[in-house]
């Protein structure tokens, strides 16, 4: 472009410096010859700035790419890596490394954050998860000392004997619930089946307001004695909300009910049907998503828990008006945890009748 305009521009000067008269052509020559330079100097300057601007433009876009591709799929995927245990090094390794220098550097500092910090959330839960099974062992203690002593005092010290076993059976539920938001085990694990009646018996027990609830239950099956404990703590977090959030005259009546897909609970209440946010939270906590700590309340942990506990064992929790005009909440509990009771031990024979040594004849 510009060596075509200096062509036309001279071929144009030379013309009008030709038709022009002869005393003149000299001044303007000149002052042709530098309109034509200045002319062709301006459009090679503006060509020059355009093609600048334009290389430019496409850096930009491709630098606006490049910060795309960082935030949509690589920061992710380091994430990711990073929170399933791998270490900084190895997860840098695996992912897209970007060209620019000062992106790397992003990715580095981000990497070595959230490494830091994946590492003290570690150390933390460790810690929650061991002191909780301290005080689950020292709970678990307590209650055989109290149910050994029950035995052994009477009816003048039973009753302040069962208000500590009560208040130690909560301070053991508290215990459970914390470990089980850490991932650590629970405290009572039995080997054998348990039967239904003593799985509703022991979640009612768990709980404050235990003699509000009303349990109904014709149920002779057993929970496989691997989800017997968690079954148990779960319906005694859902049984504690239904008492707390109904009035302290109101009861809470809990349904068994065999069917052929397992056993269903039904637990209904009297208290305030909840509202559409605060059912939506209800199930986001129940759901098999896995469990994020960070959005709990600190005072709401019972449904956390039981969502916990539901993902671990396979149980279906779910939400729906009472008929008592409270809350009702469903647990179904699938077939592969429901199986028969162990049958009674079988009772000494009898022994047989002593015979009585034969007297000898007196000689």
């Amino acid at each position: 472009m510009p060596l075509a305009v200096a062509i036309v521009a001279g071929s144009a000067c030379v013309w009008a410096v030709a038709e022009a008269p002869v005393e003149g052509r000299t001044l303007m020559a000149w002052c042709l010859g530098t309109a034509a330079v200045l002319v062709c100097a301006a459009i090679t300057f503006g060509l020059y700035g355009r093609q600048q601007t334009q290389q430019l433009r496409d850096r930009l876009q491709l630098m606006d790419a490049d910060i795309a591709q960082l935030a949509d799929q690589t920061l992710p995927a380091l994430v990711k890596r990073l929170r399933d245990g791998a270490s900084v090094d190895t997860a840098l390794a695996e992912v897209h490394r970007p060209a620019d220098l000062a992106q790397q550097r992003i990715l580095w500092t981000l990497a070595q954050e959230v490494g830091r910090g994946d590492r003290m959330r570690a150390a933390a839960m460790s810690a929650c998860a061991n002191a909780a099974g301290r005080v689950q062992a020292l709970a678990t203690s307590m209650l055989a000392d109290l149910r050994e002593m029950e035995d052994r005092h009477d009816e003048k010290v039973l009753g302040d004997l069962l208000r500590l076993d009560h208040s130690t059976a909560q301070a053991g539920r508290l215990a459970d619930s914390i470990a089980v938001l850490t991932g650590a085990r629970s405290g009572r694990r039995w080997t054998k089946p348990i039967v239904m009646e003593s799985i509703m018996r022991g979640a009612v027990g768990r709980i404050s307001a235990y003699q509000r609830v009303r349990v109904h239950s014709a149920s002779t099956v057993a929970i496989a004695g691997h989800a017997a404990e968690g079954v148990m703590h779960a319906l005694a977090e859902l049984m504690d909300n239904a008492t707390s959030f109904s009035p302290p005259s109101e009861e809470v009546h809990v349904y068994v009910e065999e069917v052929s897909t397992g056993v269903v609970i039904t637990i209904e209440d009297c208290g305030l049907v909840m509202s559409a946010a605060a059912l939506s939270r209800a199930r986001q906590a129940v759901s098999s998503e896995p469990l994020d700590l960070t959005t709990l309340s600190g005072t709401r942990l019972g449904l956390a828990v039981v969502g916990c506990l539901a993902r671990k064992h396979d149980l279906t929790v779910s939400f729906r008006p009472s008929s008592r005009g409270g809350t009702g909440v469903v647990v179904m509990i699938p077939q592969k945890l429901v199986t028969q009771p162990p049958p009674p031990p079988a009772p000494d024979p009898p022994r047989p009748p002593s015979v009585p040594a034969a007297r000898r004849p007196v000689s």
